[in-house]
């Protein structure tokens, strides 16, 4: 793995390659259970049954809205980024600093910390759609096996594999892997493609996931976030 914003040019390589041969991604924060409709304070009256669903209910509702709070947070954070004349768009950190590189197509970094980045590459092939090349798990398979023969890689293994439908039923597949590399050490890669107008759209974001700083629940689910948004804006 590249050093730097260059692992992302790095992965984002190694997946081109893989489609080129083949053709040759004062108001309350929630209501109150039992509120009183009436003028008149009063003393609320609890039955058994109103009782056994404030029971049942509370459990649910403190797990759910600090999820809910945190990804309210976390959309608050993100900015919509499009390319028109390319014809994508997704979600970035707005604290993250949009630099030049060549070969990128787009590039995003965090401050102080240039190796982790969010970039976009886009290139011309020969496929009308990605499965048209292969499955995602098919696609996932071939994207780790070109990673394990880097000489900088020590380990990589394979997270997860998702594909989803994106604008107009377009398809688009995630990855989400992790490298151990002699140039960096550990790093979570997440990553996104799809195909439109015989274009390949490549989403690579790469963040440190040392065992010694690991990557936090919050920053994760943030990344996430811009995993998700990447799709095509035509």
């Amino acid at each position: 793995m590249a050093l730097k914003s260059l692992s992302t040019l790095s992965h984002t390589t190694v997946f081109h390659k893989l489609i080129h041969v083949s053709s040759n991604s004062n108001s309350q924060p929630f209501p109150s259970i039992f509120k009183s409709t009436s003028p008149h304070k009063h003393t609320p009256c609890f039955t058994k049954r109103k009782l056994n669903l404030t029971f049942l209910l509370s459990p649910f509702l403190w797990t759910f809205l600090p999820n809910a709070m945190l990804l309210a947070q976390q959309l608050m954070e993100l900015q919509r980024y499009t390319d028109s004349k390319q014809g994508f768009t997704l979600l970035t950190p707005s604290s993250w600093t949009k630099v030049d590189k060549a070969g990128a197509t787009v590039l995003f970094q965090e401050a102080n910390m240039g190796s982790n980045n969010i970039g976009v590459v886009v290139n011309p092939v020969r496929l009308a759609t990605l499965p048209d090349f292969g499955t995602p798990q098919f696609v996932a398979d071939k994207l780790l096996q070109a990673e394990r023969r880097k000489e900088s890689t020590v380990e990589a293994e394979l997270i997860a594999v998702a594909e989803r439908s994106g604008e107009g039923g377009l398809q688009v597949y995630e990855f989400e892997y992790k490298v151990d590399s002699t140039r960096g050490g550990m790093k979570r890669i997440f990553t996104a493609a799809f195909v439109a107008s015989k274009k390949l759209y490549l989403l690579n974001i790469v963040h440190s996931d040392k065992p010694e700083s690991p990557l936090d629940p919050h920053k994760r689910m943030m990344l996430e976030q811009v995993l998700h948004s990447f799709d095509s804006s035509s």
